[in-house]
C-alpha cells in the first residue's frame, strides 16, 4: 500500500492505496450502472432536484401552487437528517415528481417550477 496526502478545494486527505495485480481486476465485478441524469426542464421551466439521495419526508407543494424564492418546496431525509428543498427561483408548480415516501437518487428530479 502506499499512502498519499490530497488537497481537495483547499482540505488535505491522507489516503492510501493499494496495488493489485491484473489477475485480481479479471475477478472483481463491474461497478453498478450509475443512473442517466434527469432530462431537460421544457424551455423556461426550472427543475428541483435531489441534491442527495434519500426518502421524500414532506411534498409541501401542489401542482399550479405559486412559490417565492426560498420557500422550502418539501423535506429530503438523508443520513437520518431532515434538509429542506427551497425554490431556487419565484414560480409556479408545473409538475411534482414524487410524493412522501418515495426513495431518491441524487440528481432526481422532484418538482418542476414555470
Amino acid at each position: 500500500m502506499k499512502a498519499y496526502k490530497v488537497n481537495v478545494n483547499g482540505n488535505v486527505y491522507e489516503i492510501t492505496l493499494e496495488i493489485i495485480d491484473k489477475a485480481e481486476i479479471k475477478n472483481t465485478p463491474a461497478p453498478a450502472a450509475v443512473p442517466a441524469p434527469a432530462a431537460a426542464p421544457a424551455a423556461g421551466a426550472t427543475s428541483i432536484s435531489a441534491p442527495m439521495p434519500g426518502t421524500i419526508l414532506k411534498v409541501n407543494v401542489a401542482n399550479g401552487q405559486a412559490v417565492k424564492k426560498g420557500d422550502v418546496v418539501m423535506v429530503l431525509e438523508a443520513m437520518k437528517m431532515e434538509n429542506e428543498i427551497m425554490a431556487p427561483s419565484d414560480g409556479t408548480v408545473s409538475s411534482v415528481n414524487v410524493q412522501a415516501g418515495t426513495s431518491v437518487e441524487t440528481g432526481t428530479v422532484l418538482c418542476t417550477l414555470a
